[in-house]
């Protein structure tokens, strides 16, 4: 038996009627079902992790596990469209086009872009729902990790020569990605820390202390790298 979107409802489709207090049922089109769904998922894969049963994502939306299926046939389905919504949907091509800024000093480059980076990926959703993949099947962190390897990290490793005041165009090597990850990971360590560890950052009354965490490591990313990695 196959439910259509208008069969069921949730507490909170529910309109109360002219009268009084008999609630009636709230028709919902299917473009607006799917959003409420995904929205939903978001939050229950980042509160449960990738492996939650969607039996019990299928309570909190109020929907039979059958009305599920039918808008995401399987469980990996909805996985990738929260991937889309959660990573894919975040990535700015911006932040390529600043990298690839020639009137822009390479300290310059990585100011801006971690910083907006931080502000526009460090959410509670995007920390929670990677570190979650991390440690089930990968689907989503092997996804993410691969978009970073192709579209960031080369141009990152270009900009850390040019800082050194090398001009070879050859394929980052081991050491250098390994290096410049640590910086990366350094910055998404402040998300862990407020997101998976539930500790506090800095002071309310210290606004500004993640901007200048984000800078004291870029800085010192780059005067180390020098010394490393220099001709």
């Amino acid at each position: 038996m196959r439910f259509s979107e208008d069969s069921v409802s949730s507490p909170n489709n529910a309109e109360i009627s002219a009268g009084g207090t008999t609630p009636i049922r709230k028709r919902m089109g299917t473009a607006e079902r799917k959003r409420q769904i995904v929205d939903s998922a978001i939050q229950f894969f980042a509160r449960n992790g990738v492996d939650g049963q969607l039996r019990n994502l299928s309570k909190e939306l109020g929907i039979t596990h059958t009305l599920l299926y039918h808008y995401f046939p399987t469980k990996d389905a909805l996985i990738q469209e929260v991937y889309k919504e959660v990573f894919e949907s975040r990535w700015k091509p911006e932040w390529e086009e600043l990298l690839d800024d020639e009137s822009l000093t390479p300290e310059e480059k990585f100011n801006a872009f971690y910083l907006d980076y931080s502000n526009t990926v460090l959410t509670y959703d995007f920390v929670r729902i990677l570190i979650f993949s991390g440690l089930s099947d990968h689907s989503i962190s092997d996804r993410f990790f691969e978009l970073l390897r192709k579209r960031l990290l080369p141009r990152l490793i270009r900009e850390t020569r040019k800082y050194c005041g090398r001009s070879d165009t050859s394929k980052p090597t081991q050491r250098e990605l390994e290096f410049l990850m640590g910086l990366h990971g350094g910055i998404f360590y402040i998300g862990m820390r407020r997101w998976i560890y539930g500790q506090a950052i800095y002071a309310a009354e210290s606004p500004n202390t993640e901007q200048e965490i984000i800078r004291d490591r870029v800085q010192s990313y780059l005067h180390s790298a020098k010394s490393l990695f220099a001709q």
